[in-house]
């Protein structure tokens, strides 16, 4: 049970720590962190991908998370790529 309440911590801390970081990113920096944030988000697509197996339970989690992974790294390129159009000479 103690387990739960660590990892609980440490949600909420990321959440936290996640909010306030993003929040004082300047708008010049937001394309090169989004990269590396669809690299993570690949990361997490492949770990997802192994939860696939045994329970039920790990089933529907692992979906979810291939679901919003892929969602972010989709979106991600997409809207990395329409960024970086707007700096193209014409």
């Amino acid at each position: 049970m103690e387990i739960y309440i660590l990892l609980g911590f440490v949600l909420i801390l990321s959440i936290y720590l996640g909010l306030e970081l993003i929040s004082k990113v300047p708008s010049t920096l937001h394309t090169p962190l989004m990269s590396g944030a669809n690299a993570i988000s690949g990361i997490a697509l492949v770990g997802a991908l192994t939860l696939t197996q045994d329970t039920f339970l790990q089933t529907v989690i692992a979906f979810l998370a291939i679901t919003f992974a892929s969602i972010n790294v989709f979106g991600g390129y997409l809207v990395t790529n329409r960024m970086l159009s707007m700096f193209k000479k014409k």
